[in-house]
């Protein structure tokens, strides 16, 4: 079979750059090849941001009213189609067909919140600040926006950023990653069929040197970009040293604390989806288990089962429940850093190293992977694995599993495990990340509620969904106005 090779999609019609550089796309379950995109150019990001530049003006004259009608019907389009692009997500990025679709569902959410931009963008007044004199703030577009999204949610994290930006009457372009471009790709097709009108959203395919392009350029006015810690600080110091506003979404360590009076049972189901999940591979994913006093022993015993119980393979087998990491290179890195635990004193209760699946031989594979008394001050309860891997440490008190908390450099998620109103209540208070769950493994806000992130989880000030994108994707107009009754209009 021919490779297919994937388009730019620039002011409306689908077009090859001209570069000859080409990156294969590769199904991480088989290592079959199956597409393969351009490494756009810097002329072709330009193509790409001109036209959203040209198309401003009279999208942003466009009543929201009307711009939401579009989203509206891609709403529809995206329930029609939801398992046609689940599959591709599954094929490209390797989760399984349930957790994709749960992924696409998440990005529905957003598309519905975004048709409510004609309230969530309203601004308001103020009546007779001083005599005679009114005051009104008015929220308008602020142009270009661009997103550069990762690999791990190809449908849900482009959504953060992208019906809200349209909404509030800016024009878009996206550069996916180049690991799972097929799910964007397939998105933006039905994009089309809306009518949307030409250069509103525009698709450009490529790695770094394209991204680059983007956050350099002068016509972008915004920046989106969900990645590494290291990555995102650099595209937000980039960013704003261009003058753009920029949200950055950055790695993760979370924590998972677990009291003596939490149910067991659930706790430890629970725990398992949330680190092994998605192939660790989320940036809301457990990657330690903080056991409390006397839960340790049954805690311990309970992770255990469900790890060596998990069915790993295709995420296209329904009765699959972990699929493989990306690439080749995830799984040598998720493999060293399993050994350099084992290396700095941790005991490997279970190990995921060398999996190997029948009818799946080559398929990047690492199976649930359990580290336990983990020192809290080694490179494995630090380091931002993205992989199915769990460390378990061990302390005496609420306080000292908090203090743990905040001890890192991460303030993505934690989650407590608990019974106790009053622990969960001071676990809320002090706990220093930007999502928190009680009874819960994986704290993902709904689309009206925005991301959080804190510390090297996060650079800037507003983050993507809900009331945090309108104010992102919108810039603050205040009019103070005097009108005298004796006036009149004379030339």
């Amino acid at each position: 079979m021919s490779i297919q090779i994937l388009p730019n999609y620039i002011g409306k019609q689908w077009v090859h750059p001209t570069t000859v550089n080409q990156v294969d796309v590769v199904n991480p379950a088989t290592t079959e090849v199956i597409s393969r995109i351009p490494l756009s150019s810097e002329s072709d990001v330009d193509r790409a941001v001109q036209s959203a530049a040209q198309a401003f003006q009279s999208w942003r004259e466009t009543p929201a009213t009307d711009r939401i009608q579009y989203l509206f019907s891609l709403k529809q389009l995206l329930e029609e189609h939801l398992d046609q692009i689940a599959r591709t997500i599954t094929i490209e990025c390797g989760k399984t067909l349930a957790e994709s679709k749960g992924e696409l569902r998440r990005a529905i959410e957003n598309v519905e919140v975004a048709c409510g931009i004609p309230i969530l963008m309203q601004g308001y007044n103020s009546e007779d600040i001083a005599s005679g004199i009114d005051e009104t703030m008015i929220r308008q577009p602020v142009g270009v926006c661009a997103a550069i999204t990762p690999f791990n949610f190809p449908a849900m994290i482009a959504f953060w950023f992208m019906p809200y930006a349209i909404a509030c009457g800016n024009t878009f372009v996206i550069k996916p990653s180049e690991k799972v471009p097929q799910t964007t790709q397939q998105i933006i097709q039905l994009l089309d069929q809306t009518e949307l009108p030409e250069g509103v959203v525009n698709l450009v395919h490529g790695g770094q040197g394209a991204a680059e392009a983007l956050i350099d350029h002068p016509q972008v006015k915004a920046i989106s970009f969900v990645g590494s810690t290291e990555v995102a600080r650099q595209v937000y110091a980039r960013s704003t040293a261009n003058g753009k506003r920029a949200q950055c979404q950055g790695g993760a360590k979370n924590p998972i604390i677990v009291l003596p009076d939490a149910d067991l049972e659930m706790t430890s189901q629970i725990t398992a989806d949330s680190a092994f999940g998605c192939a660790g591979q989320r940036c809301l994913a457990a990657s330690i288990a903080v056991t409390v006093a006397e839960a340790k022993g049954p805690f311990t015993e309970a992770i255990a089962q469900q790890a060596v119980s998990r069915v790993v393979g295709s995420g296209l087998n329904e009765t699959v429940q972990m699929g493989p990491v990306i690439t080749v290179e995830s799984k040598m890195r998720i493999e060293n850093l399993i050994q350099s635990g084992v290396s700095a004193g941790a005991n490997l209760l279970v190990d995921g190293r060398q999996t190997r699946i029948d009818g799946f031989e080559d398929g990047y594979f690492v199976r649930p992977t359990i580290l336990e008394n983990v020192d809290p001050g080694s490179e494995i309860a630090s380091t931002e694995i993205f992989g199915p891997v769990l460390s378990l440490i061990h302390v005496e008190t609420v306080d000292d599993a908090i203090q743990l908390v905040n001890s890192g450099r991460y303030g993505n998620m934690a989650c407590l495990f608990t019974s106790s109103g009053a622990a969960a209540r001071q676990f809320r208070y002090q706990a220093q990340v930007g999502n928190i769950g009680i009874n819960l493994g994986v704290a993902a806000p709904m689309a009206f509620f925005p991301f959080s992130g804190w510390r090297d989880s996060f650079f800037g000030d507003m983050h993507g969904q809900g009331r945090d994108a309108v104010e992102f994707f919108t810039q603050k107009k205040v009019v103070v106005e005097r009108w005298f009754s004796g006036w009149s209009r004379k030339f």
